[in-house]
């Protein structure tokens, strides 16, 4: 009985250390994050622990659109409200640790968001009630926040988020 018990136990073991080995994972350096108009980076993450299961980084980035706001007389003013931007996303990026020993490196994600549909003259505040007799142009483009999720195998082993305003290597999600 004792060898069957010994038995189970080992077999939990070993089903057991594939979600041992992902929780293992150091941060050797956090990723910083650089936003610079619609843009984000993020460089110098440092991770090992990783195993030889790839780890996948992706960026997802959020932001704002200005307009412009012209009237049949050519005047132009600014839109008075801001919207959202199109969000940006940096697809699957490899950390190569599946190649190094279990170490992997975040090099350089960018991640852009995009100005999408121009939104109608109303949502863009153009003045009056919404008169459909302005024209609507983009003015600029901001990425105001981003979240950075590594997984392994569909698990996610990293999470920051990150904000214009805030600290260069994010918050914990």
């Amino acid at each position: 009985m004792r060898k069957f018990l010994l038995l189970i136990v080992a077999a939990l073991a070993v089903v057991a250390m594939p979600s041992t080995a992902l929780a293992a994972v150091n941060v050797k350096s956090l990723p910083t994050a650089t936003f610079s108009g619609p843009t984000v980076t993020l460089t110098g993450g440092n991770f090992s622990g990783l195993g030889n299961v790839p780890a996948i980084a992706t960026l997802t980035v959020q932001g704002s659109a200005t307009y412009t706001c012209t009237n049949q007389g050519g005047n132009a003013s600014p839109g008075q409200n801001p919207v959202p931007a199109q969000q940006g996303d940096s697809g699957p990026f490899d950390l190569g640790n599946s190649t190094h020993n279990g170490r992997g490196t975040v090099s350089n994600i960018t991640s852009t968001v995009s100005a999408g549909e121009t939104p109608s003259a109303q949502a863009v505040g153009c003045g009056g009630t919404g008169s459909t007799k302005w024209k609507v142009t983009l003015d600029t483009l901001t990425a105001t926040a981003a979240h950075l999720e590594i997984t392994q195998g569909g698990t996610l082993v990293f999470c920051r988020n990150y904000t214009i305003d805030g600290p260069s290597t994010g918050t914990a999600c």
